[in-house]
């Protein structure tokens, strides 16, 4: 089965602490990999890696075939972080044009069904949301564009139990169309539904990694 993700000897360092050592991992195609550990572990720093927001002291990986950062690899990634920061001077519907207009544009239609999905009305600013719609703006611009690799941090914080089941949902629906999904979460119960497999980091390194 094709690798989605690849990481080799994967290491960052902030001064005296490692963050993530030599971490290697495989993820394949169509598969929901959860990502999991106590806080500190690394997960956010592995996340921030993959994407090209921090650059590794050692090591390498790859996204989608490629190196991490290639431009064109961004446009087939949702990526919802774990601390969502959205401009408050925008509305709704703003905050998701601007994200779009980074990934190659979305479509109107899948974007209306998403917001209709999560109750969001996409002509409130943001700076009127609640850190809940505000979460719910994040999990939109995610999925809209139906990503190749949707990468998770967190997804579930700041949602009702409703509202986490519905995402859960649109997960499984992503999936069985073929999305891979790189899921880091403390929401145990959420990864035993959706993920098939799982590592699990401690201290920056691979402590485990099984079904």
């Amino acid at each position: 089965m094709t690798a989605v993700i690849i990481t080799e000897g994967l290491t960052k360092r902030f001064g005296a602490v490692t963050a993530v050592d030599r971490l290697d991992l495989e993820v394949s195609a169509g598969e929901v990999f959860g990502f999991l550990g106590p806080n500190g572990a690394g997960k956010t720093t592995t996340i921030r890696l993959l994407l090209d927001i921090l650059r590794p002291n050692a090591g390498r990986a790859t996204v989608l075939g490629r190196p991490v950062g290639d431009v064109a690899v961004r446009r087939r990634i949702g990526f919802l972080p774990a601390e969502l920061h959205l401009d408050r001077r925008h509305v709704v519907a703003e905050a998701i044009g601007f994200h779009g207009a980074l990934r190659g544009g979305f479509d109107v239609e899948e974007v209306e069904a998403l917001l209709e999905r999560f109750g969001l009305d996409p002509s409130r600013p943001i700076g009127e949301l609640s850190t809940g719609n505000r979460r719910k703006v994040g999990v939109v611009i995610a999925f809209a564009g139906r990503p190749e690799l949707l990468i998770l941090d967190e997804p579930s914080s700041g949602l009702d139990p409703l509202l986490q089941r519905e995402l859960v949902s649109l997960v499984e629906e992503r999936v069985a169309e073929g999305a891979t999904v790189f899921l880091s979460s403390h929401v145990l119960p959420e990864v035993e539904r959706i993920a098939g497999r799982v590592a699990i980091l401690r201290e920056g390194r691979l402590a485990l990694l099984g079904s």
